[in-house]
């Protein structure tokens, strides 16, 4: 029973040791990325969207092609129907099979099927930027949701820090108020102290939980619960970007967004279309063949003999005598019909030629279509210079807040700096009993502030820097 109980226990050990083993998975930003590119709805959509045009190429192609249809019939004529045969009519059921091939191919037709397939490469193109500017807007959002955690990470540090530092000044505190130093309302502002300082270091830990969630949705995470990042630490050093000019960065830009890209393969669809929609105006030329043949399943006719029954027919008079003209009467001998195959032989025939059509008048419909594809063309024109505009004020809005978070980041440090040499005087006056622990307090929360303040301008930089790098054509993170 001592051994069962023992591997029992040890197996549960096992377990537990590997479930906190896969606990500890931490991503990086890298992977955090990769992981949402590969995951995220609207990307999948987007590359749903490339696949299509695929698809509309492969049926530009297939215009430029010769169609071909096999067509076949069997048919039941049962009743009162004229015999082939004889001519006459009779209740009868007879059989027919054809048999047909058609061919069609467009010689000229304005050279639309030509420039349906350049639309379609370009489409693709157009396709392909679209979800490269989706994946780029879902990698910032990444970085952006990646850092708030690096943050709240490191805020909670210094709660965690400012927590354990007032807890040893109340154990001091205490002694001191035993040996009639200190009175007891110090201990009791302390623990007053200590009691917000708990409250502090259970919003930072709400807000570092909310930030993972907010990052593990946004990665489309399905273990969320247990997401975590890496403890990665971001240098605030100063970007060689920032050392650019906003000019030169947009400059820069103009060449590599890819947004910018989509909207100029945009224009260069439209101007495809309104090529396309011309060709309406040209006339068209088409080939054709048709090949068909057919059988009956009725006798034939192998050859005549007298009507016994009624040899002769009158079939008019001798004028000025009246004598009957007479027409002697046969009737046809059936034989059995042909074998099947033969018939098909014998009764092929072929039909080839070709058709021009020249538009005249059809309700205005090319001349509409015309102006509608050069509305387009319009259309994707001023896009264009929109997204230009809406670049260079991006860049220059970028360039402007980079600037202001590194003027931030650099006066956060230096009052940090200057709330740490105050706590320790304060720490010092406190020591001979020049100030009461109120002060002292007082002067531990503003350094406290101070360094939460260098936390947020520090990451507010890093993001901000990165974007304006982003812009200038550095990626977000780089490839090991």
């Amino acid at each position: 029973m001592k051994n069962k109980l023992c591997r029992i226990t040890i197996l549960a050990v096992l377990l537990l040791g590997g479930f906190a083993n896969a606990q500890v998975k931490k991503w990086t930003l890298e992977e955090c990325v990769d992981y949402a590119i590969k995951n995220n709805i609207s990307i999948k959509l987007s590359a749903l969207d490339a696949q299509t045009t695929l698809v509309a190429k492969s049926d530009a192609w297939g215009a430029l092609l010769p169609t071909a249809n096999i067509q076949g019939s069997h048919s039941w004529n049962i009743g009162l129907n004229q015999n082939i045969t004889t001519g006459l009519l009779e209740n009868q059921t007879t059989q027919f099979t054809s048999i047909g091939l058609n061919m069609g191919i467009d010689i000229y037709n304005g050279l639309q099927n030509q420039n349906r397939l350049i639309r379609a490469r370009l489409a693709i193109v157009a396709a392909q930027y679209k979800q490269t500017k989706m994946e780029e807007d879902t990698a910032l959002n990444v970085a952006n949701a990646y850092l708030q955690i690096l943050f709240n990470k490191e805020n909670l540090r210094v709660q965690e820090q400012q927590l354990a530092y007032d807890t040893k000044q109340m154990e001091r505190t205490e002694q001191l108020v035993e040996g009639g130093a200190v009175p007891r309302g110090d201990l009791l502002d302390i623990k007053a102290t200590i009691a917000a300082d708990n409250q502090k270091k259970i919003a930072a830990e709400n807000a570092l939980l909310i930030s993972k969630l907010s990052l593990a949705q946004l990665m489309q995470l399905d273990d969320f619960l247990n997401f975590d990042t890496a403890d990665s630490d971001y240098p605030e050093d100063k970007s060689s970007v920032m050392m650019e000019k906003p000019a030169t960065i947009y400059d820069k830009a103009k060449g590599i967004r890819t947004d910018l890209k989509a909207a100029q393969a945009d224009v260069d669809v439209a101007e495809r279309d309104v090529k396309i929609a011309r060709g309406a105006y040209q006339p068209r030329l088409t080939g054709f063949y048709s090949f068909t043949t057919r059988a009956a399943y009725s006798d034939k006719i192998i050859g005549f003999q007298p009507n016994t029954s009624s040899p002769t027919t009158v079939i008019g008079y001798v004028e000025g005598t009246n004598q009957n003209v007479l027409q002697p009467n046969s009737e046809p001998i059936l034989g059995k019909r042909d074998p099947i195959i033969d018939q098909f032989n014998d009764n092929k025939g072929h039909s080839f030629g070709v058709q021009l059509s020249i538009p005249i008048l059809n309700g205005f419909s090319a001349r509409n279509n015309v102006e509608r594809s050069k509305i387009e063309l319009e259309r994707s024109k001023i896009t264009l210079q929109q997204k230009e505009l809406d670049l260079e004020r991006n860049v220059y809005t970028a360039y402007t807040d980079a600037q202001g978070a590194q003027k931030a980041y650099d006066a956060a440090v230096s009052a940090a700096n200057a709330r740490d040499e105050s706590l320790n005087y304060a720490k010092e006056r406190y020591e001979v009993g020049l100030i009461n622990v109120f002060d002292l307090n007082q002067a531990q929360t503003l350094a406290v502030n101070a360094q939460s303040e260098v936390l947020r301008t520090k990451y507010d930089l890093i993001f901000k820097v990165k974007i304006l790098e982003f812009y200038f054509g550095i990626p977000i993170y780089q490839k090991q």
